[in-house]
Protein backbone atom coordinates (compact mmCIF):
# COMPACT_ATOMS: atom_id res chain seq x y z
CA UNK A 1 0.00 0.00 0.00
CA UNK A 2 1.42 3.40 -1.00
CA UNK A 3 1.28 5.85 1.92
CA UNK A 4 3.42 8.53 0.28
CA UNK A 5 2.06 12.07 0.84
CA UNK A 6 0.13 13.60 -2.04
CA UNK A 7 1.55 16.51 -3.98
CA UNK A 8 -0.02 19.96 -3.79
CA UNK A 9 -1.56 19.59 -7.26
CA UNK A 10 -2.97 16.18 -6.39
CA UNK A 11 -4.51 17.61 -3.21
CA UNK A 12 -6.09 20.49 -5.14
CA UNK A 13 -7.61 17.96 -7.53
CA UNK A 14 -8.83 15.89 -4.60
CA UNK A 15 -10.52 18.91 -3.00
CA UNK A 16 -12.17 19.79 -6.32
CA UNK A 17 -13.40 16.22 -6.61
CA UNK A 18 -14.80 16.42 -3.07
CA UNK A 19 -16.94 19.42 -4.08
CA UNK A 20 -18.10 17.55 -7.20
CA UNK A 21 -19.09 14.56 -5.06
CA UNK A 22 -21.05 16.86 -2.78
CA UNK A 23 -22.89 18.38 -5.74
CA UNK A 24 -23.80 14.86 -6.90
CA UNK A 25 -25.14 14.05 -3.43
CA UNK A 26 -22.49 11.41 -2.70
CA UNK A 27 -21.13 13.23 0.37
CA UNK A 28 -22.66 15.99 2.45
CA UNK A 29 -23.08 17.44 5.90
CA UNK A 30 -20.51 16.74 8.57
CA UNK A 31 -18.69 14.19 6.45
CA UNK A 32 -18.08 16.78 3.74
CA UNK A 33 -16.92 19.37 6.27
CA UNK A 34 -14.60 16.88 7.98
CA UNK A 35 -13.00 15.70 4.74
CA UNK A 36 -12.67 19.27 3.48
CA UNK A 37 -10.95 20.39 6.69
CA UNK A 38 -8.55 17.42 6.59
CA UNK A 39 -7.65 17.91 2.94
CA UNK A 40 -7.26 21.68 3.35
CA UNK A 41 -4.80 21.29 6.23
CA UNK A 42 -2.95 18.64 4.25
CA UNK A 43 -2.75 21.01 1.27
CA UNK A 44 -1.38 23.86 3.39
CA UNK A 45 1.16 21.48 4.91
CA UNK A 46 2.20 20.30 1.45
CA UNK A 47 2.67 23.89 0.23
CA UNK A 48 4.87 24.64 3.22
CA UNK A 49 6.91 21.47 2.80
CA UNK A 50 7.69 22.54 -0.78
CA UNK A 51 9.31 25.65 0.71
CA UNK A 52 11.37 23.99 3.42
CA UNK A 53 15.12 24.05 3.27
CA UNK A 54 17.21 20.91 3.29
CA UNK A 55 16.79 18.97 6.57
CA UNK A 56 14.36 21.60 7.90
CA UNK A 57 11.62 20.02 10.02
CA UNK A 58 8.17 21.19 11.13
CA UNK A 59 7.99 21.12 14.95
CA UNK A 60 4.54 22.63 15.47
CA UNK A 61 1.55 23.90 13.52
CA UNK A 62 -1.73 25.66 14.23
CA UNK A 63 -4.73 26.44 11.98
CA UNK A 64 -7.59 28.91 12.49
CA UNK A 65 -10.36 30.44 10.37
CA UNK A 66 -11.67 33.99 10.84
CA UNK A 67 -15.05 35.07 9.50
CA UNK A 68 -15.00 38.37 7.68
CA UNK A 69 -18.24 40.22 6.88
CA UNK A 70 -17.76 43.44 4.94
CA UNK A 71 -20.25 46.26 5.52
CA UNK A 72 -21.01 46.28 1.79
CA UNK A 73 -21.80 42.57 1.81
CA UNK A 74 -25.30 41.25 2.37
CA UNK A 75 -25.84 39.61 5.74
CA UNK A 76 -28.04 37.06 3.94
CA UNK A 77 -25.08 35.47 2.15
CA UNK A 78 -22.25 33.51 3.71
CA UNK A 79 -19.22 35.74 4.35
CA UNK A 80 -15.73 35.08 3.10
CA UNK A 81 -13.38 33.60 5.66
CA UNK A 82 -9.67 34.11 6.27
CA UNK A 83 -7.75 30.89 6.86
CA UNK A 84 -4.46 31.29 8.73
CA UNK A 85 -1.99 28.45 9.20
CA UNK A 86 1.20 28.78 11.22
CA UNK A 87 4.09 26.33 10.91
CA UNK A 88 7.00 26.49 13.32
CA UNK A 89 10.13 24.72 12.14
CA UNK A 90 13.52 24.31 13.76
CA UNK A 91 14.65 27.48 11.92
CA UNK A 92 11.72 29.85 11.37
CA UNK A 93 7.99 30.49 11.45
CA UNK A 94 5.98 30.26 8.24
CA UNK A 95 2.48 31.68 7.87
CA UNK A 96 -0.12 30.97 5.18
CA UNK A 97 -3.11 33.29 4.73
CA UNK A 98 -5.89 32.52 2.25
CA UNK A 99 -9.39 33.81 1.50
CA UNK A 100 -11.98 31.04 1.61
CA UNK A 101 -15.16 31.85 -0.31
CA UNK A 102 -18.32 29.75 0.16
CA UNK A 103 -18.74 27.12 -2.57
CA UNK A 104 -15.26 27.62 -4.02
CA UNK A 105 -12.65 24.88 -3.55
CA UNK A 106 -9.56 25.81 -1.58
CA UNK A 107 -6.47 26.01 -3.80
CA UNK A 108 -3.83 27.70 -1.62
CA UNK A 109 -2.48 29.75 -4.52
CA UNK A 110 -3.23 33.05 -6.26
CA UNK A 111 -6.82 31.98 -6.91
CA UNK A 112 -7.69 32.38 -3.23
CA UNK A 113 -5.23 35.24 -2.64
CA UNK A 114 -2.80 33.06 -0.72
CA UNK A 115 0.16 34.80 0.91
CA UNK A 116 3.07 32.95 2.49
CA UNK A 117 5.15 34.89 5.04
CA UNK A 118 8.52 33.74 6.36
CA UNK A 119 9.48 35.04 9.82
CA UNK A 120 12.96 34.11 11.10
CA UNK A 121 13.19 33.53 14.85
CA UNK A 122 16.10 35.97 14.92
CA UNK A 123 13.81 39.00 14.32
CA UNK A 124 11.32 38.05 17.05
CA UNK A 125 11.61 40.30 20.09
CA UNK A 126 8.91 38.85 22.29
CA UNK A 127 5.42 37.37 22.60
CA UNK A 128 2.64 39.44 24.15
CA UNK A 129 -0.88 38.51 25.24
CA UNK A 130 -3.53 40.78 23.73
CA UNK A 131 -7.21 41.10 24.60
CA UNK A 132 -10.14 42.67 22.81
CA UNK A 133 -13.81 42.96 23.74
CA UNK A 134 -15.99 41.02 21.30
CA UNK A 135 -17.69 44.06 19.78
CA UNK A 136 -19.17 42.03 16.92
CA UNK A 137 -20.87 39.63 19.31
CA UNK A 138 -22.12 42.50 21.47
CA UNK A 139 -23.48 44.32 18.41
CA UNK A 140 -25.30 41.17 17.30
CA UNK A 141 -26.80 40.87 20.80
CA UNK A 142 -28.02 44.48 20.69
CA UNK A 143 -29.57 43.96 17.23
CA UNK A 144 -31.39 40.82 18.44
CA UNK A 145 -32.77 42.70 21.45
CA UNK A 146 -33.93 45.63 19.31
CA UNK A 147 -35.66 43.34 16.81
CA UNK A 148 -37.35 41.43 19.61
CA UNK A 149 -38.60 44.65 21.21
CA UNK A 150 -39.82 46.15 17.93
CA UNK A 151 -41.81 43.03 17.01
CA UNK A 152 -42.72 41.86 20.51
CA UNK A 153 -46.47 42.10 19.75
CA UNK A 154 -46.03 39.44 17.01
CA UNK A 155 -43.31 37.31 18.55
CA UNK A 156 -44.86 36.70 22.00
CA UNK A 157 -42.87 33.91 23.70
CA UNK A 158 -40.23 33.88 20.98
CA UNK A 159 -39.59 37.57 21.60
CA UNK A 160 -38.75 36.92 25.25
CA UNK A 161 -36.35 34.16 24.25
CA UNK A 162 -34.70 36.44 21.68
CA UNK A 163 -34.22 39.17 24.28
CA UNK A 164 -32.62 36.67 26.64
CA UNK A 165 -30.37 35.42 23.83
CA UNK A 166 -29.36 38.97 22.93
CA UNK A 167 -28.56 39.86 26.53
CA UNK A 168 -26.46 36.71 26.90
CA UNK A 169 -24.57 37.64 23.74
CA UNK A 170 -23.84 41.12 25.12
CA UNK A 171 -22.65 39.72 28.46
CA UNK A 172 -20.52 37.05 26.81
CA UNK A 173 -18.86 39.56 24.49
CA UNK A 174 -18.14 41.91 27.39
CA UNK A 175 -16.94 39.48 30.04
CA UNK A 176 -15.06 37.01 27.83
CA UNK A 177 -12.83 39.07 25.54
CA UNK A 178 -10.94 37.54 22.64
CA UNK A 179 -7.36 36.60 23.56
CA UNK A 180 -4.41 36.02 21.28
CA UNK A 181 -0.63 36.07 21.27
CA UNK A 182 1.01 38.79 19.19
CA UNK A 183 4.64 38.37 18.15
CA UNK A 184 6.76 41.49 18.38
CA UNK A 185 9.09 41.75 15.40
CA UNK A 186 12.12 43.90 14.75
CA UNK A 187 12.15 46.11 11.68
CA UNK A 188 9.08 47.04 9.63
CA UNK A 189 6.14 47.62 11.98
CA UNK A 190 3.74 48.35 9.09
CA UNK A 191 3.67 44.67 8.13
CA UNK A 192 0.66 42.49 8.99
CA UNK A 193 1.01 41.53 12.70
CA UNK A 194 1.80 37.90 13.40
CA UNK A 195 -0.83 36.56 15.78
CA UNK A 196 -1.67 33.20 17.31
CA UNK A 197 -5.41 32.87 17.90
CA UNK A 198 -7.35 30.00 19.44
CA UNK A 199 -5.13 29.80 22.51
CA UNK A 200 -7.28 27.16 24.21
CA UNK A 201 -6.38 24.56 21.61
CA UNK A 202 -3.47 22.23 22.25
CA UNK A 203 -1.86 23.02 18.89
CA UNK A 204 -1.75 26.73 19.80
CA UNK A 205 -0.20 26.05 23.20
CA UNK A 206 2.47 23.82 21.66
CA UNK A 207 3.30 26.40 19.00
CA UNK A 208 3.50 29.23 21.54
CA UNK A 209 5.78 27.12 23.73
CA UNK A 210 8.02 26.48 20.72
CA UNK A 211 8.11 30.18 19.84
CA UNK A 212 8.98 31.19 23.39
CA UNK A 213 11.85 28.70 23.41
CA UNK A 214 13.17 30.00 20.07
CA UNK A 215 12.85 33.66 21.11
CA UNK A 216 14.61 32.98 24.40
CA UNK A 217 17.34 31.01 22.63
CA UNK A 218 17.84 33.78 20.08
CA UNK A 219 18.09 36.43 22.81
CA UNK A 220 20.60 34.34 24.74
CA UNK A 221 22.69 33.82 21.61
CA UNK A 222 22.79 37.57 20.93
CA UNK A 223 23.74 38.30 24.53
CA UNK A 224 26.79 36.08 24.26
Amino acid sequence: MNNAPMSSEALRASIGDLYARRDRGEVHGRRFERELAEKTVELYRSVIKDRLQKDEAILGEHHVIHSHLRLSQSILRDPDQIAVSLFGTDRRLLRIRSVIAPGRPVTCDQRDQTVVDVIPYSIMRGLHVRREIRTGEMTAGVVICVVALLFRSWLWITGTLLIALGVLGIIHGLLLPTRWIEIELAGDRDAEPVRVHGLRRGSARRLVRLLREKVAGSAQYKAT
